[in-house]
């Protein structure tokens, strides 16, 4: 069936492809046409001539897909061919999460962990979020970025100690400032108060932030203080957050973490499912049972497995184990993470079965939380969407890959209100993905988490191929895409 009336030529026609169009639909046979940047037309296409043909027999088309949880603010001014994103059949992030953005902020001093994740103070040179914005616009990358302003990145602008409480005129330059980046599109208000720059806030000066978000219509989305023994409590604070300032929020990659709370997302779980009763709630995951963050001493405390990701002061050490460093240099695990500083690690933390109950969790989102400027990255920079197809729905058949592509596509596009976007409909933006079923894998691994995925035959934003046949294409057709409203 012809969604609209089969145009005569198109820019480009997909013919013989499988539509899995990102609403949880069953799948059906289409052919796809696209003129500009928009699909035109779905059905038998067989009189329309394409400019650029694209066969798709046996293979899967679907919306491109929508990392939610991404530290990718530098990666898109940086790397703008975004080949770990591209290549997995990404052509959308949502950027500065975790309290943590590039923008507003022009710093003046070195800047604290987590923020130095995103590069070091040279970096930090937008003293507004429309500076930022404007920058991406000058050189777009190849996919399509939405953003958040984060609350560590505020803390440090507007205070001379983040180790405290914001008194109320530093609190009030906060209100301006993520004022101005709501007025520039932002989609919301970013915290990720399990960190030293915003560890010190109480609720009562996040409420204050996110009611200004609230009063542009934007989100509230967390690193919870806590994500260990304090889980619950977290989310808590969390939905008393949303219901004060009267907005919805969003759990960032929801993880019951330390081996005394495996087990404990059937608790979380339940907890979460009646908080939505009473107001909006959201969640992402990624698809792994490690995480991975700066180099911090109290996660050494959980008797886990911590591989470095980089180090400044000890960077060959990038990709072994804390525990063999330490038995090399002849000193504890402590000793060696305090002479590795300042560094990143990968934390084996959480238990399989936690990650599956979460990752089939009807509301769920996918993030990957991937760490662009590690050296050693954690392999969901480049692996979390074909991992979530290829292994979680094909090979253990934890969710049907329509239910798959949903939750990368059609459930974040609405969560974070990207227009005509995460769905294969005519009149919808041509963010595609073509991509084989049976062969889509992860092949980033944690000793070599730098590889491509399999299985991607051809990525195309806004109506340009991106990525074809394993290799960037050099297009960088991505655009800002600013809160809807």
């Amino acid at each position: 069936m012809v969604e609209a009336a089969a145009p005569a030529r198109a820019d480009v026609v997909i013919r013989g492809g499988t539509v899995i169009d990102g609403s949880g639909a069953p799948r059906f046979r289409a052919d796809v046409a696209v003129n500009g940047d928009r699909i035109v037309a779905l059905g038998d296409l067989g009189r329309t001539a394409g400019t650029r043909e694209i066969d798709a027999t046996a293979r899967i088309v679907a919306p491109g897909f929508i990392d939610v949880h991404t530290h990718d603010d530098r990666a898109l001014l940086s790397r703008p061919d975004m080949a770990m994103k591209a290549s997995q059949g990404v052509t959308t992030v949502i950027v500065g999460n975790c309290g943590v953005s590039l923008a507003p902020l022009a710093a003046a001093r070195p800047i604290p962990p987590p923020m130095d994740l995103l590069g070091d103070a040279h970096w930090y040179r937008f003293p507004t979020v429309a500076a930022y914005v404007r920058a991406l616009e000058e050189a777009p990358p190849a996919v399509n970025a939405g953003f958040l302003v984060g609350h560590s990145t505020l803390r440090v602008g507007a205070m001379d100690d983040v180790g405290r409480a914001a008194r109320q005129p530093e609190i009030a330059v906060m209100q301006e400032r993520l004022r101005e980046g709501m007025a520039a599109g932002a989609i919301g208000f970013s915290t990720g108060l399990f960190y030293g720059p915003n560890r010190a806030a109480p609720t009562d000066e996040v409420v204050a932030l996110a009611e200004v978000a609230a009063a542009a219509g934007g989100l509230y989305v967390t690193h919870m203080r806590d994500e260990h023994d304090g889980v619950e409590q977290s989310l808590d604070e969390t939905f008393a957050i949303g219901r004060r300032a009267k907005l919805p929020v969003v759990i960032s990659h929801h993880k019951c973490a330390g081996a005394k709370n495996f087990g404990r997302t059937r608790q979380t779980l339940k907890r979460i499912d009646e908080a939505r009763r009473r107001q909006d709630v959201g969640l992402d995951v990624y698809p792994y049972a490690a995480g991975s963050t700066v180099l911090l001493a109290n996660l050494l405390d959980e008797g886990i497995k911590v591989l470095i990701t980089w180090s400044k002061t000890a960077p060959a050490e990038a990709g072994r184990y804390l525990a063999d460093i330490a038995r090399d240099w002849g000193i504890s695990e402590r000793a060696a993470a305090d002479r590795l500083q300042p560094a990143g690690a990968v934390y084996f933390m959480m238990d399989e079965d936690d990650v599956r109950r979460v990752l089939s969790y009807p509301d769920a989102m996918i993030g990957s939380d991937g760490l662009p400027h590690d050296e050693k990255p954690h392999p969901r920079l480049w692996g979390t969407f074909p991992r979530v197809l290829g292994h979680y729905a094909r090979t253990l058949g934890l969710f049907s890959l329509e239910e798959a592509v949903r939750k990368m596509t059609g459930l974040s596009a609405r969560r974070f209100g990207l227009l005509d976007r995460g769905a294969v409909t005519g009149g919808a933006f041509a963010d595609l993905v073509v991509f084989d079923p049976d062969r889509i894998a992860d092949t980033a691994t944690y000793d070599d988490p730098i590889r491509p995925a399999a299985g991607i035959d051809c990525v195309i934003a806004n109506g340009e191929p991106v990525w074809v046949d394993g290799h960037s294409t050099g297009t960088r057709p991505g655009r800002v895409l600013r809160r809807r409203g």
